[in-house]
């Protein structure tokens, strides 16, 4: 099989060493000799027209012609005609009969690229072509018969536009008889120089010129950008550098300097139907009113801490270690005399480590734990559910917003992060 997909490769000139690729590639050397409808997805630009040839060219319709037509080029309102054919005066400006693709490529193969663009009557007209056999031209009234084979091909998520309303479901399952996923190119990182050189030197012996080389730096550049375009684009930025570069073996700077692009990195963001500002500004307020609870959590503590010294009368060594846990001054149980006790050092008698010494120096007092509650250690508690809904946060945070600033609305809405207008609109909504 290796030996196989290489001869493939080399007919071809697909320049791969991926295991992704490979695999792949062996699916429609295997499917070719039947006439199984095959779905090819992938992003755009990875070579699924390639593919469309490799299948027809190994399959028994070699001889037989062969067609790309791009559904999402042809419009509306003439996909049928084209597609399937029309009669004479089926509509305005049809002055003769004219066959389709169904009729003229009769034992050949069609490629529908971006199937997914095909409107819903034509996807009717299709599945009974590849149910049947049968198509009706436009305006005529007679069905005819064709053995075509289909190759379908989408950019698009099939299955979220059946989701959507806009592709057959049973369509789908019918043209999905046989998927094959062409991996993008930043999966295969390790062809990404390959692709590189090949398009250099095909370039170089179209002009007559020195291919460009990249030093191992710049090779890393290369290969460290996503390439959204994948092998057109990166095809592109050969010819690109082939053309501006002053020398024929380039760093990363000067690489970088032809090609800007490269530079950018995809970081990760909020994306998709939930992103913009509205939902950035959701994504703040979560963050805020964590932010509040570990607070109010961490001052919690501090007034417990010293409640305890307090209550239990427990002495310790380091007078500003207990400083640092000082209540703060809202804390109810942080009663003015329980400051001014810290602050004078009343629970801060001298503490020893040495058991010894305790137990010889009648001066040295051990610390002890005084239970003076011993029916109830604790207060009574009562457990309170947070509210975690986020119009309630937002809520809270526009009307913390106006306070701080004095109901001046524009202050508050640069605090907020958010334009006034969207400001006045929440103040409406929430009625505040």
């Amino acid at each position: 099989m290796d030996s196989t997909l290489q001869s493939i490769k080399q007919r071809f000139g697909i320049v791969s060493r991926s295991p992704l690729l490979d695999r792949a590639l062996g699916t429609a050397v295997r499917v070719a000799n039947t006439d199984l409808s095959v779905l090819l997805t992938g992003e755009s630009g990875v070579g699924k027209e390639i593919f469309s040839k490799v299948i027809h060219s190994l399959s028994a319709r070699k001889h037989n012609k062969f067609i790309a037509i791009n559904c999402g080029a042809i419009p509306e309102g003439t996909i049928n005609s084209e597609l399937f054919g029309h009669e004479k005066g089926a509509f305005t400006g049809a002055t003769n009969e004219r066959k389709g693709y169904f009729e003229s490529y009769d034992g050949g193969t069609l490629f529908l690229d971006e199937i997914g663009e095909m409107p819903l009557d034509t996807q009717a007209f299709l599945l009974r072509v590849l149910e049947t056999g049968e198509f009706i031209r436009v305006g005529a009234s007679k069905a005819l018969k064709t053995d075509v084979r289909i190759i379908a091909a989408t950019n698009v998520s099939l299955e979220e536009r059946v989701t959507k309303g806009k592709f057959r479901e049973d369509l789908y399952y019918r043209l999905n008889t046989v998927p094959i996923r062409i991996p993008a190119l930043r999966e295969r990182p390790e062809d990404i120089y390959l692709l590189f050189r090949k398009f250099a030197v095909d370039f170089a012996e179209k002009y007559r010129a020195a291919p460009i080389q990249l030093d191992e730096r710049a090779q890393v550049l290369l290969e460290s950008y996503s390439w959204p375009g994948n092998v057109r684009e990166l095809k592109n930025a050969a010819e690109q550098a082939s053309v501006l570069a002053e020398e024929k073996n380039l760093s990363p700077e000067q690489l970088s300097h032809i090609i800007p692009q490269i530079m950018k990195r995809n970081l990760p963001m909020i994306t998709g139907p939930h992103s913009g500002p509205e939902a950035n500004m959701q994504e703040r307020e979560i963050f805020y009113k964590f932010m509040l609870d570990m607070k109010n959590d961490l001052n919690d503590l501090k007034s417990l801490v010293v409640e305890l010294i307090r209550s239990n009368d427990l002495r310790v060594s380091d007078a500003t270690a207990l400083r640092g846990l000082r209540a703060p001054m809202d804390f109810p149980h942080a009663s003015p005399s329980v400051k001014e006790a810290i602050d004078d050092g009343e629970f801060l008698p001298e503490y020893h480590d040495d058991e010894e010494e305790m137990e010889t120096d009648p001066h040295v007092v051990k610390p002890i734990i005084l239970n003076q509650n011993r029916d109830n250690s604790y207060a009574p508690t009562e457990e309170v559910e947070d509210n975690l809904s986020l119009e309630e946060a937002e809520k809270e945070l526009i009307r913390r917003a106006l306070k701080k600033h004095n109901g001046r609305r524009k202050e508050a809405a640069q605090d907020l992060g958010i334009s006034e207008r969207t400001l006045y609109r929440k103040i409406k909504q929430y009625e505040l």
